[in-house]
């Protein structure tokens, strides 16, 4: 087995219209495919982050939310890379995003910090 990059990371969404906003327009993500399957009333919407990953939204009737925060078994939150994680922060709470105050990764001495999607998962920006 050759595994060359994560082709995509999947997301089931409570509100699909909050959450298409919320990723293509706030993050700039650039929607790549819309489809709306009758059969599970259901809309997937493939995004596509500047880095060549792709971002999969769900739509589903009703998902369950989730159980605990973060420390659950499964994924924890996704992390994005950023250049100015400053001129990031002052993006996101222009668009009304609550943000965590910035830190320092212990190990790597790198700037981080955290915020929400609308459905509350946890994603974080990190500086190279």
């Amino acid at each position: 087995m050759n595994i060359k990059k994560i082709h995509h990371i999947a997301i089931i969404t409570s509100d699909y219209n909050s959450s298409k906003l919320f990723y293509s327009e706030i993050l700039g993500f650039k929607i790549l495919k819309e489809t709306y399957r009758s059969n599970r009333n259901s809309y997937k919407l493939d995004l596509l982050t500047e880095g060549g990953i792709q971002i999969e939204l769900f739509s589903f009737p009703n998902p369950p939310e989730r159980l605990t925060n973060p420390e659950a078994t499964g994924l924890r939150h996704l992390a994005f890379q950023v250049e100015d994680i400053e001129k990031s922060v002052s993006y996101l709470t222009s668009k009304g995003i609550s943000v965590e105050p910035v830190r320092i990764d212990e190990i790597t001495g790198k700037k981080f910090t955290f915020f929400r999607d609308p459905d509350n998962l946890p994603l974080e920006l990190y500086e190279e």
